[in-house]
């Protein structure tokens, strides 16, 4: 009896490990993220320590979007054998439920435990920029693009510098250095010369007021994306700064065939023709900002646009326009 006993201790281990083994294997196999938590779940029901199957049951909940769930199974990884991809993996599931200040300290400590983990600095860099904290997201960047630059350290991937270059100019831009926010963005053209990054490097352009060079960026993003209506907008109101009001007429047109909403586009026709002495197309298009703005014909103020690029981007040009857009009510 002593010896069946003996045996059934033995044996009952070894079914349960063989069991949770082929669950574990089906898991790994299985595409749906609710089949393969199912059956996670049953693999540590069976086997209590098996790390694994919390790290990667903490995995899909997070693909479903169940960050607290993930929360839970990473920590318990991290109360047993703590490592850096699991506070990495935690901290993004902190950033995901906007927990920026958990983040923070997950992202430091994965890469305290491992200084090669540079997706780890990447990201404790971008938490730091959403909080506000750009001289240090600064240092966070700036030092991955350091080491790839001039230390050569090519063990960094390059999707990492490229997003670290991209983040630093957004950086330059939150403390207003924007001399050297233009020079990432010329670097990142450089590296990926696609319709995002000419339209960001036109938007920081025209934001300065060098319309004739944001013209020109806006205008190759528009080469590689005619679908980008924003780019359509800034290169209508660079156009509308600089005089050449017909290239505007034809640029917030195109805007509007986008959307028909887009009160902003009506205003830039509003002003473009009434600039090339063609009322009736002025006050059209002047209604049509004014109706979706529910402001209709009883303007008393300026400050009836405030939600309008134009009152909080271009102020006093935008006043001067709106007074001469009200006369044509009275022809």
């Amino acid at each position: 009896m002593k010896k069946q006993l003996a045996f059934l201790l033995i044996i009952i281990p070894i079914l349960f490990f063989g069991q949770a083994n082929k669950l574990y294997r089906k898991a790994e196999k299985a595409t749906d993220l609710k089949e393969k938590i199912m059956l996670l779940s049953q693999v540590i029901h069976l086997e209590p320590k098996n790390l694994d199957a919390y790290f990667y049951r903490a995995i899909a909940k997070h693909e479903l979007g169940d960050y607290s769930g993930a929360i839970v199974d990473y920590s318990k990884i991290i109360v047993e054998d703590p490592d850096a991809d699991t506070y990495l993996n935690r901290g993004n599931s902190r950033y995901s439920l906007g927990d920026y200040e958990d983040a923070k300290q997950d992202y430091a400590k994965a890469f305290e435990l491992d200084r090669n983990l540079i997706s780890a600095k990447y990201s404790l860099g971008c938490v730091k920029y959403d909080m506000g904290d750009y001289n240090s997201a600064f240092l966070d960047f700036n030092s991955i693009i350091q080491n790839y630059l001039y230390k050569h350290d090519f063990s960094y991937p390059e999707i990492f510098i490229y997003k670290s270059l991209l983040m630093r100019a957004l950086t330059y831009e939150s403390l207003g250095n924007y001399m050297n926010a233009i020079q990432d963005y010329s670097s990142i053209i450089l590296i990926k010369p696609n319709a995002e990054n000419y339209y960001n490097r036109g938007k920081l352009l025209m934001d300065l007021k060098f319309y004739e060079e944001a013209i020109k960026d806006f205008t190759k993003s528009l080469a590689l994306n005619k679908n980008n209506s924003y780019a359509y907008f800034y290169r209508g109101a660079s156009n509308l700064f600089l005089g050449k009001f017909l290239k505007a007429i034809f640029d917030f047109s195109e805007v509007v065939k986008y959307d028909t909403t887009d009160f902003d586009a009506y205003l830039g026709l509003a002003i473009a023709y009434n600039n090339v002495n063609d009322p009736n197309n002025a006050r059209l298009n002047f209604e049509k900002a004014n109706a979706i703005l529910s402001i209709g014909e009883n303007i008393k103020s300026i400050e009836q646009y405030k939600d309008t690029f134009w009152f909080n981007n271009q102020y006093y040009h935008f006043n001067n326009n709106v007074a001469k857009l009200v006369s044509l009510y009275t022809r």
